[in-house]
């Protein structure tokens, strides 16, 4: 008997605010940020917050990358995570969220999710895709990541960001990387 392959998740995360880099919610101070590469060793400090998802599941995936977005100042706090794979043309956000306490009407930080996305299509720039996203959503959310993200609507669920609006969001989080233009 052949074993059933699992659904995609469709994601449902809010992109609050597109900023520079995360933005603090009482002060308005923007903060510096990097996005750091997870391993395995990586997952017991995952406990030290409640996730939603299972992310030590993450690191157990073939070809999955999980990257942390932390405050330059103060590395070892994670604001926010995401897993991707690497595919022939693009890369496939599996799972995307905010820490806990970048979550709700009391969080601390905007601009996590925007971020790590931006982070994505920098990376996909990087590794020859043309700045190319491909994710599964909520339909209740389509509209949402069309009008933040200049993402494109493919099929029922499945939404793409493309080279252009890539461009926009990896100019906004990261105004400094330059990626070949004359690979687009």
């Amino acid at each position: 008997m052949s074993k059933k392959k699992a659904p995609p998740r469709r994601l449902d995360f809010e992109v609050d605010k597109l900023t520079n880099s995360i933005e603090n919610t009482l002060t308005g101070e923007s903060v510096e940020t990097e996005v750091i590469r997870l391993g395995s060793e990586d997952a017991t400090i995952l406990s030290n917050l409640e996730w939603q998802f299972d992310w030590h599941k993450e690191f157990q995936k073939p070809r999955r990358e999980v990257h942390a977005l932390a405050a330059k100042k103060n590395p070892s706090v994670w604001h926010g995570l995401v897993s991707a794979t690497d595919e022939p043309d693009h890369l496939f956000m599996h799972l995307i969220e905010s820490a806990p306490f970048n979550k709700g009407h009391d969080k601390l930080f905007d601009g996590v999710m925007g971020n790590l996305v931006a982070f994505l299509c920098m990376n996909s720039f990087e590794k020859g895709h043309s700045g190319n996203v491909v994710f599964d959503s909520k339909t209740r959310l389509i509209e949402h990541y069309e009008k933040m993200l200049g993402a494109q609507h493919i099929t029922h669920s499945r939404l793409f960001i493309g080279t252009q609006a890539a461009s926009i969001l990896v100019k906004q989080y990261f105004p400094n990387f330059e990626h070949d233009r004359n690979r687009l």
